[in-house]
Parts: structure tokens; sequence; C-alpha cells
């Protein structure tokens, strides 16, 4: 299966157009099926064609989903969850319509316990929310994947980002959470202890499923305390090869570094014109501190001696706020600065991730294989935890230009696996990288569909996503 190929499911009519009529009568205003609205939520931040559900719900708790589900299940419709529609490889297409359930005015925050560092929150909550609303309580959440995404569908991808080499991913953020399965019945997988030793890890289960396995409508979460001081600052170096080798230095050091992050030579140069900014366009390292004043000093003076032993430097740091923030912008600013450099192309996002040993091979292959092929492809990284992205541009109607990147994608998917990584950090599967689960799980993705088959029998949660290809 080529990325760009449309994934289909057959559709229901006669059941589609009985959940239509059940759900009109039951949710009234809060259901939808103007085209506008359709076509918002078959969208991600994709090069992917979009794929319209039949309508769309807003459900505002635990009981209508429950309702949304059990007549989807009764009638054997697709049921698509949505959060805030920032996924980019198609996660929230409808191949067969069916019904987006959008989990927006589920955004209530249940509860916060500081002092047992954990939080429970409806599905629709973003990442901002929760923080701004953690903000006098001297807690944070710290998964922080760029965009404002809803911690629902974050817990769904397994999402994570800049700060998951100190703090982790959802993966580790998820303490326990609420679902509603495919038979219409709520399902919580664990309390609020911070261990467990009972039965199968549910949780762990759900996180990461995509929306295949079942809706989640409550997250238990793990927070963190804000910490005392932080430095953060640019570091440029020769090359991408000594760059990756003063990140293995300093994660091999036990430096607690909270971000690491990885900016080859072309995206520093976007990053330079879109924030009008003056760094050295050369490979860097963006990096972040916490800690206590002495501590975060300390780090950053062990860094600055790694960089320079990389014949790299000087590591501009700042303990200032405003400082940090604004060379924070910049790096989350990365995906839009890059279109920059090919004005009107679309750009289509990917990432893979290696055990740390390999990063600096596969990056170096990476910007190899680009330059050979001829395209504009910048790379970020969040290299602390051997995770890179790439972002490449193109004319999306230029078919011989999609194949060329889709072959690109392809390689790059490849050589992340035959290195004993993965396919996707963070992104998740979707449809954009459903044809590469068998190259690097084998019989794994047979024991998946049983265990799809035995939660979601009629195939009614997400159809056409993950294990599809």
């Amino acid at each position: 299966m080529a990325l760009g190929d449309m994934i289909v499911v057959e559709r229901n009519e006669q059941g589609i157009a009985q959940v239509l009529e059940i759900l009109r009568n039951a949710f009234g205003d809060r259901f939808q099926t103007g085209n506008s609205i359709r076509e918002q939520h078959g969208h991600t931040t994709t090069y992917l064609p979009n794929q319209m559900p039949d309508g769309v719900v807003f459900p505002e708790n635990t009981e209508e989903v429950q309702t949304i589900v059990r007549a989807c299940a009764a009638h054997r419709v697709p049921l698509i969850p949505f959060g805030t529609g920032t996924s980019l490889e198609g996660h929230v297409n409808a191949p067969g319509g069916g019904i987006s359930l959008d989990t927006s005015r589920m955004n209530r925050i249940l509860a916060v316990h500081a002092e047992d560092l954990d939080c429970v929150v409806e599905p629709g909550v973003t990442r901002e929310d929760l923080n701004r609303h953690l903000r006098d309580t001297g807690l944070f959440f710290p998964i922080d994947p760029g965009a404002n995404a809803s911690l629902g569908g974050m817990a769904s991808t397994r999402a994570s980002g800049t700060n998951a080499v100190r703090y982790g991913t959802m993966r580790e953020a998820v303490l326990s959470l609420k679902a509603v399965m495919a038979d219409g019945e709520v399902v919580r997988t664990a309390g609020r202890a911070r261990k467990s030793s009972a039965g199968y890890d549910l949780t762990r289960l759900l996180v990461g499923a995509e929306g295949t396995l079942g809706v989640i409508t409550e997250l238990t979460l793990r927070l963190h305390g804000i910490p005392q001081a932080i430095s953060g600052g640019v570091c440029p170096f020769p090359t991408l090869e000594a760059a990756c080798q003063a990140v293995i230095a300093t994660i091999q050091m036990g430096i607690p570094v909270a971000r690491i992050e990885l900016v080859n030579a072309l995206q520093m140069k976007a990053i330079n014109t879109y924030s009008k900014l003056d760094y050295p366009e050369s490979p860097c390292l963006f990096l972040e501190f916490h800690g206590s004043d002495a501590g975060v000093a300390e780090q950053a003076e062990l860094f600055a001696m790694i960089a320079e032993e990389q014949q790299g430097g000087p590591f501009m740091w700042t303990t200032v706020a405003e400082e940090r923030n604004k060379l924070w912008k910049a790096r989350h600013d990365s995906y839009w600065a890059s279109f920059v450099l090919r004005p009107g192309a679309k750009g289509l996002s990917t990432d893979v991730c290696l055990p740390i040993s390999r990063l600096a091979e596969c990056v170096a292959e990476t910007e190899a294989d680009i330059e050979a092929n001829g395209l504009v492809a910048p790379i970020v990284g969040h290299a602390g935890d051997g995770n890179f992205h790439t972002l490449v541009l193109m004319d999306p109607e230029d078919r011989d230009e999609v194949a060329k990147v889709e072959a690109f994608v392809a390689r790059l998917n490849e050589r992340a696996i035959a290195m004993e990584g993965t396919c996707t950090g963070e992104h998740g599967i979707g449809q954009g990288k459903s044809g590469f689960m068998r190259r690097e799980h084998g019989h794994g993705v047979d024991v998946m569909r049983t265990i799809k088959k035995a939660l979601d029998r009629d195939n009614i949660f997400n159809p056409g996503k993950m294990i599809a290809g």
C-alpha cells in the first residue's frame, strides 16, 4: 500500500441512515451533518485525502458516549473519536463513513490531588488548559507534543514531545483511565495507586490504541512539581554527527536534561527566517535543564564541556524566562517555519525513533537520502530519546514528486526498523503507517488483530486504521 492510497472500508448505508436518525433525535443541535463540519472532522494535519464522516456528535458525559456507542454497535456503524484534529497520520479519517465523536464538550478538570501529584480530567481538556488550571498549585503536566492537543487524543496516540527525555511519554503519564467499550459498558482500568500487580495492564492497552478499542471518557494523569530553576539555551555544532555524539554523551553521563532537541542546518535557516532570529545556521541542539539554581548552572556547564569535546559551541544559555520562552517558541514553530523554504508547498511530516546509539547513523543516512533525491526536508528531533522528524515539502498535485516522497518515507521507515527502532516514535500509525506494522511487529500484528476482534467484534471503532495494512 502506497502512503497516499485511500483506505476504503465498506459502507453500511442502511445502518448509517438509522444511526443518523437516532442521534438526531437524541442530541438535537449537538448532532451536525453539514458538509463543512463533516469535512473539518475528516481532516488531520496531513496530505492524506480527507474522508468525511456522515455526522458529528458532541457528547458531554460518559453516559452520552455510551448512548452513541450502543447505537453504532447495534447498527454496525463506524465510530471515530475526535480530539482537536492535530494528528498527523490520518487518524480521524472516516474511510467507511459513520460518526465522528467530538470530545470538545467533555472538557472538565474533575479533580486535582496535589498531595498525590495527580489529577482527573475529561478527554477534551487540552494540555494548555490543564497547565493554566494547575498554575497556582506548584504543579504542571509536562507532556508537550507542540500542538495544543486534547489529552484524550494524546493518550490515544501515546504522544510525547520535547520533555519526554526526562518526564516520559503519555505511556508513563496516564495512571488510569475510563473507557466505553464496544458493548456500551464502561471499564475503569486502574485506581490512583502508583503501581499495581492486579491483572492485565488495561491502561497500557488502551493508551496508544488510537481509538480502535474503545472511547476514552476520563483520564487520571501523573503531575510533577514546577522546578525551582530552569536554564535553557542553544549550542551549534560543525556536523550533525557531532551534535548526536554530544547527545549520547549527555545521556550516558546521567545529566538530568529536561529537553535536548536536535535541529539540522536547513531547519535552523527556516527558524531564523520565520522567527526573525540570528542563531548559527548549522546543526544545533536546543537544551533545557530543571532543578535548583546551583543544579541547572552545573548541568549547563557540564554540557558546555561535552559540546567543546565535539568541537561544538559556544553554548548560549540563560535562566531568564522571557529569553527561554522565545527560544522554545522558535523550536515549536519549526513546523510552520519550514514552509518558508518552499512557499506554496504542502508538507508530509513523518517521524522514526532509534536506540540512541544508532541516532547519528540514521540521521546521517537520512540527510544523504534527502540530498540524493533532490528533496527539501528539514530535520528536527527529540534527540534525548532517539526520536527525529522530517517535514518533506512537496506539491501534492505532482504525482511524480509524491511518488518520490513516498518512496523516501518508506526507506526512512525501513531504515529505522532495520536499526532496531520503530517507524514512529510519537506520531502513531493511523492510516499513513499501517503498511509498516507487519515489517516492525511480524506475528505481533496477528496478536493485535485477535485483541481487536475480541474487544470490537464488528469493527466499529476507528476502522481502517493501525492494523488495516
